[in-house]
């Protein structure tokens, strides 16, 4: 039988203290009820682990997918499309479906959403790995991300439902490092595995180890979670729901197909559609508040400059820098020829820069100097570019390491992490506190886009000269749609607040919902 532990109940209606396991609760006349504990209890940590696996197989697969282009290509035949589908549709679908998702776990609970969402997400895993064609692992893709869309904003409210004061503060401390170290392995990882070719599965490994890793994340969660009922009185708006992810779909497929198909009338014909799509949901979202009913996302948000130009910022610095990412694989694998393995080893200084600029900014300088933290970041990362732009002019065609050019992606990668450790607390600080759980929902959900959208413009780029085989001028010409995009994420960081969030505000701690629930936080 499991050892139980003496928990405070604060309660005044009950008895001072009662005795709970993992899958009990006492009531007032001393019975137990399986599967709905509240409060803390030892084996808490648990849920911590289960949380962190879950969130991490859903960030490594927005990226662990990179380096298996030339495997997809010799497997089931995938063009310069179906590649950017395969890696930028998972993003589209996730962040279309962001905030349906914190809605879904405020109405029907976190935990059973949570369950829900990671057993999906296993399962499409599972059938992304058995696909037999191009088309099908496309559609297989654009599922997953809508299962990551309903587990991923169950984490940090699941985290806040079973932990509180320092212990949070703990949990936090853990959480937010072990996902950015998950986006960043990814395409280790994935080189890792496809190269390896273990059981003759070549890429189909990079979906297959998502298997028992949720198996067991689903045997934790399904056991040591405590039960806890979602809000029957909170509306899904549906019908919002399916216009974000209309206007996303519209935005992104003439991105993906206009390069290939010579940019007929139907892919700008899309794009204005995308437009009138996200400014119907804005609308409905008014109407919906007006007539008192809880919309997807808070209209005052919609309403704040600092936030809206915020959200601007963030789909440009997340569109650069997943982009440019995929095209450094790109241009490693197919225009260097470097094996999956040594394509996501290839990454590693980007990954090793992006740590050190990060912990320079999370530790002193965005309290030290605010809101220049975020200029200095895309100047670095422009140094970077140019410092990038020289060595691939003075490669030697004859012998290529990832020494030649490690310098200036290093550099590039510190600025990008200068920038990642502090954008969303800068932008969070525009709302006001019970804005904080919609806002967070929003920001995420660009920030997927963002990257779906980078792919698809980074990738047509790229594969426009690469045809050519000038693949040292397709890498110019990424740089300089990055340089670009860092340009105009520079004028929007000058009208964001000087000073961001507290971290306890950036996770919408304390912050109640229209209904007095916490808001889903992403």
């Amino acid at each position: 039988m499991m050892e139980v532990s003496t928990v405070r109940d604060p309660s005044p209606a009950t008895s001072p203290y009662r005795t709970t396991d993992p899958g009990t609760t006492a009531g007032p006349d001393g019975t137990t009820t399986p599967g709905e504990s509240t409060g803390p209890y030892r084996w808490r940590w648990l849920i911590l682990v289960a949380m962190l696996v879950a969130e991490v197989m859903d960030l490594l697969d927005a990226s662990i997918v990179n380096v298996a282009g030339p495997a997809l290509e010799e497997s089931l035949g995938a063009g310069p499309v179906g590649l950017q589908w395969v890696i930028g549709g998972y993003a589209l679908t996730l962040g279309a479906g962001l905030v349906l998702g914190g809605r879904l776990g405020d109405r029907y609970g976190r935990r059973r959403m949570f369950l829900i969402g990671l057993s999906a997400f296993t399962a499409t895993s599972l059938l992304c790995a058995l696909a037999p064609t191009i088309e099908l692992l496309i559609l297989l893709r654009l599922l997953q991300g809508a299962a990551g869309a309903v587990l991923l904003p169950q984490g940090l409210g699941l985290l806040r439902e079973n932990f509180d004061g320092p212990e949070l503060t703990k949990v936090f401390a853990v959480f937010g490092p072990v996902l950015g170290l998950g986006g960043i392995i990814g395409p280790v990882l994935g080189g890792f595995l496809v190269e390896g070719d273990f059981l003759g599965l070549g890429w189909r490994s990079v979906f297959l180890v998502n298997l028992p890793v949720g198996i067991v994340a689903l045997i934790i969660a399904a056991r040591f979670v405590p039960k806890k009922p979602g809000h029957p009185g909170v509306s899904v708006d549906t019908i919002g729901a399916g216009l974000v992810a209309a206007a996303c779909a519209l935005l992104v497929l003439p991105l993906n197909q206009g390069q290939q198909d010579g940019w007929p009338l139907w892919t700008w014909l899309c794009l204005a559609a995308s437009v009138v799509g996200f400014a119907l949901f804005a609308l409905r979202q008014r109407r919906a508040a007006a007539a008192g009913r809880e919309p997807l996302v808070t209209p005052g948000l919609l309403r704040k400059p600092a936030f809206t130009v915020g959200l601007g910022g963030i789909a440009l610095f997340f569109g650069g820098l997943v982009g440019t990412q995929l095209v450094l694989t790109l241009y490693l694998q197919i225009g260097r020829q470097f094996s999956a393995g040594d394509a996501g080893l290839g990454n590693l200084p980007l990954a090793v820069g992006t740590a050190i600029g990060g912990a320079l900014s999370g530790a002193f300088l965005a309290d030290r100097i605010g809101r220049a933290v975020l200029q200095i970041g895309p100047l670095v990362q422009l140094a970077g570019a140019a410092l990038l732009w020289f060595q691939l002019d003075g490669l030697s065609p004859a012998s290529f390491s990832i020494w030649d050019i490690a310098a200036g992606v290093t550099l590039s990668g510190v600025g990008a992490g200068l920038v990642i450790a502090a954008l969303f607390s800068f932008v969070l600080a525009a709302v006001d506190d019970d804005e904080i759980g919609s806002a967070s929902g929003v920001l995420s959900a660009v920030q997927a886009v963002g990257g779906s959208i980078g792919v698809a413009i980074f990738g047509s780029v790229f594969f426009a000269r690469a045809r050519s085989a000038d693949f040292t001028g397709a890498f110019h010409h990424a740089l300089v749609v990055q340089a670009c995009l860092l340009v105009a994420f520079l004028a929007v960081t000058l009208l964001l607040p000087r000073r961001g969030r507290p971290e306890d505000e950036q996770h919408g701690i304390g912050a109640a919902g229209p209904t007095g629930q916490e808001p889903a936080a992403v």
